[in-house]
């Protein structure tokens, strides 16, 4: 089980990957800083626990601590108790959640390798808000999408506000990044993936079409936030899919398109 280790100093050297995570410049999980995964809460914890990421330490109110004690069973990593003042002295705000854990990265599989076992893959361009990646891997899990692949321009998904609003699926589902881009797309389609590109072009193929006679294996393109899929994207494609929309209203947000045309898709 978890060494428990009780701090009442805010300055503890023991919990320098913890500190100043509101500091833009010194956070641990940011391009440029140590590469660490965060997870916040005990139903993240919990996650980050199961999953491949070697988790280095805890750090939580006492009460939060004792409620993962099951789950610490099988690590060596330290539990660093303290209060939730000293808590948000090291963190620079106050946890509600009560409980972090800090872990390594491991590497990202090959885009090949995520396809090879997959029927369904959500493939993105662009997307770069960090709460629509999270929400869009929680929908992936909970609809039966086998992996992520990226492609330009997307946000790390394993940022500490993605891992968060995704409950911790960012650490399930298998992610990868696909390039050259987008010409990637053409090792999926090698691998047997029909590649459907997801737009509210009027053209468009309306997704609850495709339900009866969708393809053995598809991978879904969807775009960025502001500007959708880029036309270079759109060529690529086999098909493009819309979901139809009441007038007046010309898009939906990406985490929640992804999530329709997953189920309308026949995923799982």
């Amino acid at each position: 089980m978890a060494r428990e280790v009780f701090i009442d100093d805010s300055g503890d050297e023991r919990l320098t990957d913890f500190r100043d995570l509101t500091t833009a410049d010194r956070r641990p999980d940011r391009p440029g800083g140590r590469g660490l995964v965060i997870a916040e809460g005990t139903v993240v914890v919990r996650r980050l626990l199961e999953s491949p990421y070697p988790v280095r330490a805890l750090l939580g109110v006492e009460r939060r601590i004792r409620e993962l004690a099951g789950d610490l069973a099988g690590t060596a990593a330290p539990a660093y108790v303290a209060s939730a003042e000293t808590m948000a002295e090291v963190v620079g705000f106050h946890l509600n959640r009560g409980v972090l854990a800090v872990a390594d990265r491991v590497p990202r599989p090959p885009a090949s390798g995520i396809a090879a076992g997959a029927r369904a893959l959500a493939v993105l361009e662009g997307v770069g808000d960090h709460e629509n990646l999270g929400a869009l891997f929680r929908n992936a899990a909970a609809l039966g999408v086998d992996g992520v692949l990226l492609g330009s321009g997307c946000s790390d998904p394993l940022y500490r506000r993605s891992v968060r609003v995704s409950m911790g699926h960012v650490l399930r589902v298998p992610f990868g990044t696909l390039d050259p881009w987008p010409c990637g797309l053409e090792q999926l389609r090698a691998q047997g993936f029909r590649i459907a590109a997801l737009t509210p072009r009027a053209e468009a193929i309306e997704l609850r079409a495709l339900r009866d006679r969708r393809p053995e294996r598809v991978a879904l393109l969807l775009g960025s936030e502001g500007y959708g899929l880029s036309e270079a994207a759109l060529a690529a494609a086999d098909l493009a899919v819309r979901i139809p929309m009441a007038t007046g209203v010309d898009s939906l947000n990406v985490a929640t398109s992804a999530a329709v045309a997953f189920y309308e898709m026949g995923v799982p």
